[in-house]
């Protein structure tokens, strides 16, 4: 691909970021999968409803509750009742899943500072800065 499109190329850091940051959880003794990860990372910090977890992972409510599941079994989630209505329920990172998370931040936090290194701290702050901009249009979440 000579001349790759501005996706892939957005794209392709993600990829290896998210790939080394998989391994390194695993490694450390908290086995996930990349499927079950991308639901879990999109969990609010005061919990989320499965429903809010579909979309944002864009998955169905049927492949986000599958994967809930599994990392109920994992111990990185528990399910809880909504305070804010009898009815629903919540999907909560337990003890574990933070202790998953600090190991993927670590991780995070060393490759963007490879790519700092390689980038130079001005044109990696650019980056960041015009990549924040973008996301004022782009993450419905924000």
């Amino acid at each position: 691909m000579p001349d790759p499109s501005l996706g892939v190329l957005l794209f392709l850091p993600y990829r290896h970021l998210e790939q080394r940051v998989l391994d390194a959880v695993v490694g450390a003794g908290y086995p996930i999968t990349l499927a079950q990860a991308r639901v879990f990372q999109r969990v609010d910090p005061g919990g989320s409803r499965l429903t809010d977890l579909a979309a944002a992972a864009q998955v169905t409510k049927q492949t986000a509750g599958f994967l809930v599941d599994q990392l109920v079994e994992g111990g990185y989630v528990e399910r809880v009742r909504d305070t804010t209505d009898a009815r629903a329920r919540l999907v909560r990172i337990t003890r574990r899943g933070h202790d998953a998370i600090d190991v993927a931040r670590a991780v995070q936090d060393e490759i963007e500072g490879e790519w700092r290194d390689h980038l130079g701290a001005e044109a990696f702050e650019r980056l960041r800065a015009d990549l924040l901009r973008l996301r004022e249009i782009t993450d419905p979440w924000a």
